[in-house]
Order: C-alpha cells, then sequence, then structure tokens
C-alpha cells in the first residue's frame, strides 16, 4: 500500500489511542460482519463490549462490509471544526466579529477585501494566527441576511429580503382574517348604449388569508372611497347565488360571511369613521399595514396581480400593466366588454381560480373552504344587504329643524321625525349616512342610538341623483354667479346636465361614462324598519322605488 493512500485512509496520522480503537472494533466487526444474519442478540452483545450503541454497531457493519474489511475503515470520523467551517481560537474569533460588526455591517458597505484586511492587521498586532479569506467568507455567511441588508443598505433594500410581516400569527380559521385593497383595472369598458369606451373601472377585492378564497368583489366607476370598501363588505358578507343570478352568471360561490379582522393599507378611505364605526357595531377588527411597507398585504397583492395577467391574457381592450407593455396596441379600438359584461367575467374567473391548486395552500382554495366549514361551520353571514351596508356609508352630522334635515341644499323629511322634532332642542346633532350613490334617502340614527331610521327627500318627485352629479350642479351654479343655491335651481341645473350628456354621449368620452355612471345608481331592498308612509298628494310624481342593490 502506498505512503499517501495511509495517509489518506489515516493510517499513519491517526493518534495511537484512537487506532488501538479502529483495531479493537475490527476484531469484534469483522467476526459480525462476516456472519449471513446479523441478530439482535449479537448485536447487543458487540454493542456491551465496545461500549458503544446498536445503532452505531448496525453502522459499523455496514461501513466494513462497505470498504475492505480493514481497521482503518473503522476509524473514528475527525471532526472538520463544524459544517462548513473551521474553528479559531477565542481570541481570533472575538476579532473577526468586532471588525465584522464594527467595519463591515456600516453604510459605508466596505468590501470583504477591506474587512479581511482589518482582520489580518489587528491579529499580527497581537500575534495571532490570520485566519483565511475562505474563513472570513464563510462568518459573513452565517450573517442574517435581513440584519446584514439592513445595516449596509437601509430599510428599502431589507424590504425584498422579509417575509409580508417576518413571523406574523398563525391564520387557522376562516375569515379570522381577510385582506382588502383597490386597483384600477386593465382594460377599457364601453358603455352600454353607444358600445364606445368609457374608460378604465376599479375593483375591489377581499380575500380570506385562511381558505385564500376571494370573499368579495366590487367593480366601479368611481375612484376608490369609504364607499367602495362598504360595498366590499357588503359583498363579502351576504350570499352571493343572488347576486350571481342578477348578473346572469352560473356559478357556484358559497365563500361569504362576516370577517373577524380585515388587514389593510393606510388609504384615507381605510381609516375613515364610516369604515370604523361600521366595523365596531359588527364586532370587526381593523389591522392596517406598516406606513410605506405594501408588501405586508401580499397575499391581496398577489390576488390582484394574478387577476390582472388573467384581464391582459384574455380581454379585448386591455392597457396591460404599462405603456411600454401596451406597444402600438389600441385599447380602446378593442374594447367591446361593458361595466356588466366585467363583472359576469371577473365572477367566473374567480369560480376558476377556486377551483385551481394554490401553490401555498397546496390545494384548492374552494377545498380548503369546504374542510374548514367541515370543521367550524360556515361563517356567520348577513340576510339584509341594504341594513348591513347602512353601517358603512359616510356620516354626516346635522341638526333638526322642523322642516327635517338639510343636506347640501337638498332637504329630507318623513312624518316619523315628528316626535324627534317635538324635542330637537335637547337632542342636538343627529348622525346621518347617505350613500353617495343615490342621495335620494338618508338614514338617521334614533336619539337612543339604537336603529336607523330612513328618510327621503321632502319634494318627493325629485329624481334619485348621485353626489357627484350634486356637487357639479351646485359647481356649475357658483360660475352662472349664484351666491345662493336653493333647491329648485340645484335640480333644474342636474337636469339641463343630464339633457347635455345624453346628447354628447356618441362624441364624449366623459358624457358616455357620466350617463353610464348615472344609469348605474343603485336599486334598492325594502328597509328593515321603514317609516311611516309620507302625504302624498295626487299630483305629485313619485319617484320610482328601486329593488336591490347592484353596483355603484
Amino acid at each position: 500500500m502506498a505512503e499517501e493512500s495511509l495517509v489518506e485512509r489515516g493510517v499513519l496520522t491517526a493518534p495511537g489511542p484512537t487506532w488501538d480503537a479502529a483495531v479493537r472494533r475490527a476484531e469484534v466487526i469483522g467476526g459480525l460482519a462476516a456472519k449471513d444474519t446479523v441478530g439482535v442478540a449479537a448485536v447487543d452483545e458487540a454493542a456491551a463490549e465496545l461500549g458503544i450503541s446498536r445503532r452505531q454497531v448496525y453502522a459499523l457493519v455496514r461501513r466494513w462490509r462497505a470498504g475492505e474489511g480493514v481497521a482503518s475503515d473503522l476509524l473514528p470520523a475527525r471532526s472538520s471544526g463544524g459544517r462548513g467551517a473551521g474553528r479559531l481560537p477565542d481570541e481570533v474569533e472575538a476579532i473577526v466579529r468586532e471588525v465584522l460588526r464594527s467595519r463591515y455591517l456600516t453604510r459605508q458597505r466596505r468590501s470583504v477585501a477591506a474587512a479581511c484586511r482589518e482582520i489580518a492587521r489587528q491579529c499580527r498586532v497581537r500575534g495571532l494566527r490570520v485566519p483565511s479569506r475562505g474563513t472570513v467568507l464563510r462568518r459573513i455567511a452565517q450573517l442574517d441576511p435581513v440584519k446584514s441588508v439592513l445595516a449596509r443598505e437601509g430599510t428599502d433594500a431589507a424590504r425584498s429580503r422579509r417575509s409580508a410581516g417576518g413571523v406574523p400569527p398563525e391564520i387557522t380559521g376562516l375569515l379570522d382574517q381577510v385582506q382588502i385593497d383597490h386597483t384600477p383595472v386593465d382594460v377599457i369598458v364601453v358603455d352600454e348604449r353607444h358600445r364606445l369606451p368609457i374608460g378604465r373601472p376599479y375593483v375591489t377585492a377581499a380575500i380570506c388569508v385562511c381558505s385564500r378564497c376571494v370573499v368579495g368583489l366590487v367593480v366601479t366607476l368611481e375612484a376608490p372611497s369609504a364607499t367602495s370598501a362598504g360595498l366590499c363588505l357588503a359583498h363579502m358578507a351576504t350570499d352571493k347565488r343572488a347576486w350571481l343570478e342578477r348578473l346572469g352568471v352560473e356559478a357556484v360561490w358559497p365563500m361569504s360571511g362576516k370577517p373577524r379582522e380585515l388587514y389593510l393599507d393606510n388609504a384615507a378611505e381605510f381609516h375613515s369613521e364610516a369604515l370604523r364605526r361600521g366595523c365596531d357595531q359588527h364586532g370587526i377588527r381593523l389591522a392596517y399595514r406598516p406606513p410605506g411597507q405594501p408588501h405586508f398585504g401580499g397575499i391581496v397583492e398577489r390576488l390582484i396581480g394574478t387577476m390582472m395577467q388573467m384581464v391582459h391574457d384574455e380581454l379585448p381592450g386591455t392597457t396591460f400593466s404599462n405603456t411600454a407593455q401596451r406597444g402600438r396596441y389600441d385599447s380602446d379600438g378593442q374594447a367591446v366588454l361593458t361595466l356588466v359584461e366585467l363583472q359576469r367575467w371577473l365572477a367566473l374567473a374567480v369560480a376558476c381560480y377556486h377551483g385551481e391548486v394554490h401553490d401555498g395552500l397546496g390545494r384548492t382554495p374552494a377545498g380548503a373552504w369546504a374542510e374548514l366549514v367541515a370543521e367550524a361551520g360556515a361563517p356567520v353571514t348577513v340576510t339584509n344587504e341594504t341594513a348591513f351596508l347602512v353601517d358603512f356609508l359616510p356620516v354626516i352630522r346635522r341638526s333638526l329643524s322642523r322642516s327635517g334635515f338639510q343636506i347640501d341644499h337638498v332637504q329630507y323629511y318623513c312624518d316619523a321625525l315628528k316626535p324627534w322634532i317635538a324635542r330637537r332642542e335637547r337632542l342636538g346633532k343627529f348622525v346621518l349616512r347617505r350613500d353617495p350613490r343615490d342621495i335620494s334617502r338618508i338614514w338617521a340614527l334614533d336619539p337612543e342610538g339604537t336603529a336607523y331610521l330612513e328618510v327621503g327627500y321632502r319634494t318627493l318627485s325629485r329624481p334619485p341623483i348621485s353626489v357627484w352629479e350634486q356637487q357639479a350642479a351646485v359647481a356649475r351654479l357658483r360660475e352662472q354667479g349664484r351666491a345662493e343655491v336653493d333647491e329648485n335651481a340645484l335640480f333644474a341645473m342636474v337636469e339641463r346636465m343630464r339633457e347635455i350628456t345624453d346628447t354628447a354621449a356618441a362624441t364624449t368620452r366623459k358624457a358616455r361614462r357620466d350617463h353610464q355612471r348615472r344609469s348605474a345608481i343603485p336599486a334598492r331592498q325594502p328597509s328593515t324598519a321603514p317609516p311611516s308612509p309620507p302625504k302624498v298628494r295626487d299630483t305629485d310624481v313619485v319617484a320610482t322605488p328601486f329593488e336591490v342593490i347592484e353596483q355603484w
């Protein structure tokens, strides 16, 4: 046997006691390994003789049989000083740690070479062995990557190294936490009358963190607001079968219920009094992402990203994510979907998403939802969507007069207010709720704070209008020099503006969008606590009541 091979095998380098132990093992293990069957009794006897465990005896038998049947096969394994790293004297280890802390982990971002030079200098001054560059690199690799990048490059650079929230509390129940966010939809929609483009709508989506199921979805032509969040909550909390039926969509979407916690970003609409009061009313906790760190809402962000990618791939009229991706694609010219048709498509897309295996779950979201429902029961749902939504509408405070409430030049009254009017001086200001999509009625919280009373226009012949129509009419009257705006002038201006919009709808995108927004005024459901019927003269023209909430 060549000397080099003997060195490699440890025959010439093993200390005397170590070699003697290997020879003793060879005497016992060699005889044991020669047997066809190694019984438990024989193994236990060998283990007692060598002072090792039964598992170690079996391991030595395998090594003997796999090797050449010589004593060096049974030499104890030599430690390398730790997996992937060598051992350094304590003084050298202290120098390495201190140099990495004080010079490498700084915003000056010194190089590894600079750190190695400083370590070598300090070791030579103290007469210590200088560690190799590889040893220093291994120590750097053992540093916490997030803390390392944070120290050298700052918060923004470290953000991508963090998980969404570090180690968040485990979410184990349906709707224990729901994430909500808004985004413009990357597609141009057309109006229903002329089938001409009116621009991009907005979508508000809600996802259950535990099951990864989409539990709420609202498409609007209005920019995100507190009402958008309320509409999404109402869609989340109610059974979706009636909604799907109104859309004409044959799909299964059983994921509904009131959430226990909403996890939101710091947009103004998510900090509104309307949302806070509504959540307090229904026992829903509000939690917010750390400011300036959108990755903490990664679950809903990924959902929205997936939805927009499906829009890019499937829908004509897509705007893509940016102009570079769009190139010369004519989004307006290719647009064909109305807002309602886009809602139908999204409902079907969500149904497909629920039936596909989710990478994070390793199963389908629908399967995860069904299993959790079987274990803990279905979440609590809301039967009256309108009554639930009222709790999330914008809050207005007004005093009560003999003629009722006045909001933005519009008077509201019903006979049920009479008992309150009689003692209005002692009641102070009332909490009122108003749906920005249809201001033809408001909801007034009774003095005891227990229920809302629905109050309509004092003049019942007025048509339902939206807040944006009311504000545009007031602005137009101001432009005309009207110092005082009265209700008659306001509604007359709204009527003229509607006529102009209808005439120009065939040629102007803004006019078509305004017309579509007006046609999307929500339908009504019967109130849970209707006020006393107002007195209506035979000559009055009563506004046609609606049946259900549809869209904004």
